[in-house]
This record gives structure tokens, C-alpha cells and sequence, in this order.
């Protein structure tokens, strides 16, 4: 904790400086940033190279603005992760638009460019690695991982005594299944040879219950006829008097509809 508070701000203290001079004094920055902002705004595509502001000196201070609150942030401990990815991120325009080695042809500048070029990338190195530093708290990789751990084991404690034994969940489901289909097939089998063998005795007592049947039906017939003539008379004075309920509904529904239309 006492190593943090103190490097944090040692780590900071460059960028707060570059940072409040270029918002003082983005001109000469601006000067050599120029070609490299050009270019970069070309390689763009042209929705996104219209919003972003073609003005040196505007994107200079912009990137100096950015330098002074993320090292602010980080030098205080106030979201130094983030803090350090943003430092981490306003170094790669300032490194590549400020010292560019490989353009210069007179060997002390070369060099001069070459060893603040390699400076730049060694800051952004140790910001990596402050944007990495949980403090000892648990990462987001290693609680992602604890929590599919805790669904595993949430989803094997909800299954069958039997199917916890195996090696993983999903072993212990397609086991079960494999278990369920030998013993489906086994009861098919007996069910089927339980069938062959009583067949024979399964047709006789089917045609037997036919006969019983179609002699009860053959004793029944003539009762049946019997009766149907002996009611004859009674069925039919009854269907007459429907006939005539109906023929006088009938008879005063048109009377009633005559008068409605006259």
C-alpha cells in the first residue's frame, strides 16, 4: 500500500508536467505533431475524420488536458486503472507525432529522438502494469471464473445422488440416459416375448367373447322387435302431434309477418 502511494505519484509526475505545458504552449508541440495529425486524419474514414478536429493546437492542448487529469487521477489513487490507460493512450500520439528517429538523418538528433522515443515506451510499459494492479483484489478473469465454478457445482448438486459420482455434470446426465435407455430396451423385449407367448391364448378369449356377444344380440333381436311394433301405434300419434305443433308455429309465424309488412 506504502510503495503504491508513493509510486503512483512518481509515475504521474511526468505526464501533470508535459501535460500543463502543452496546454500552455501547444504551438511548437502542434509544429511537429502537424504531418502525423494529417496522416492519421486521412487514414480515417471520412464520417469519423469529420467529427474529430483538424486544428494542431486544439488537439494538442486536448491530449494535454488528457495528461493532466489522468496523472492527477493516478497520482491521488482516484481510478488509477483508468487513470493509466488513459495516460497509456495519450502516449502513442505524443510519441510517434514528437519523436520520430527514423525520420531524422543527422546522427545526434537520431539519437537524441531514439532515446525519448524508447522512454515513451517504457512509461507506457509501467502504466500497463499500474492499469493491471488490483491491489491484491480479486481480477475480473479470476471472479469469472469462480462464479462458472459455482454454477458447475450448483447445477451437480441439483441432480441425482447417483449422477454426483461422475467426473462432471454433463458425464453424469448422457450416464443416466444410457442407464434409462438399457433398462426402456430390456422392458421392451419382455414386453414383446410376454406378448408372443400369450397371443394364442389372447385370440381364443377374443373369439370367444364374440360369440357370447353376437348370441346375447341374437336373443335381444326379436324382444327388441317386439317391442318397436307394440309402441308403433304411440310413436306415431306422437310424431303427428309434433308435426301438427309445428305446422301451426309455422302458420303464426307468416301471419305474423304479413301483418308486420302490410
Amino acid at each position: 500500500m506504502i510503495l503504491r502511494r508513493i509510486a503512483r505519484p512518481m509515475l504521474a509526475t511526468v505526464f501533470i508536467a508535459s501535460g500543463v505545458d502543452a496546454l500552455r504552449k501547444p504551438t511548437g508541440r502542434a509544429e511537429m505533431a502537424g504531418d502525423f495529425i494529417e496522416s492519421s486524419l486521412n487514414a480515417l474514414p471520412e464520417n469519423v475524420s469529420a467529427a474529430v478536429p483538424h486544428d494542431p493546437e486544439l488537439l494538442v492542448r486536448i491530449n494535454g488536458a488528457v495528461q493532466v487529469g489522468g496523472g492527477l487521477l493516478l497520482a491521488t489513487g482516484r481510478f488509477p486503472r483508468i487513470a493509466a490507460l488513459g495516460l497509456a493512450g495519450s502516449l502513442v500520439p505524443t510519441t510517434f507525432a514528437g519523436h520520430p528517429f527514423w525520420q531524422e538523418t543527422d546522427p545526434a538528433k537520431r539519437n537524441l529522438q531514439r532515446t525519448q522515443f524508447l522512454k515513451n515506451v517504457s512509461l507506457a510499459g509501467g502504466l500497463l502494469i499500474a492499469a493491471a494492479d488490483t491491489e491484491g483484489k480479486p481480477s475480473l478473469a479470476w471472479r469469472g471464473k469462480r462464479k462458472a465454478s459455482a454454477a458447475t457445482a450448483a447445477v451437480t448438486a441439483a441432480l441425482p445422488v447417483g449422477a454426483k459420482a461422475g467426473s462432471s455434470a454433463w458425464d453424469s446426465i448422457v450416464e443416466r440416459t444410457h442407464e434409462g435407455a438399457s433398462v426402456l430396451g430390456e422392458k421392451s423385449e419382455e414386453a414383446a416375448e410376454l406378448l408372443r407367448d400369450r397371443a394364442p391364448e389372447l385370440a381364443e378369449a377374443a373369439r370367444e367373447r364374440s360369440t357370447e356377444w353376437a348370441e346375447k344380440i341374437g336373443d335381444r333381436s326379436a324382444e327388441v322387435a317386439e317391442l318397436i311394433g307394440d309402441r308403433a301405434p304411440e310413436l306415431a300419434d306422437s310424431a303427428k302431434s309434433l308435426a301438427a305443433t309445428a305446422q301451426d308455429k309455422a302458420e303464426a309465424g307468416r301471419r305474423r309477418w304479413r301483418k308486420a309488412v302490410s
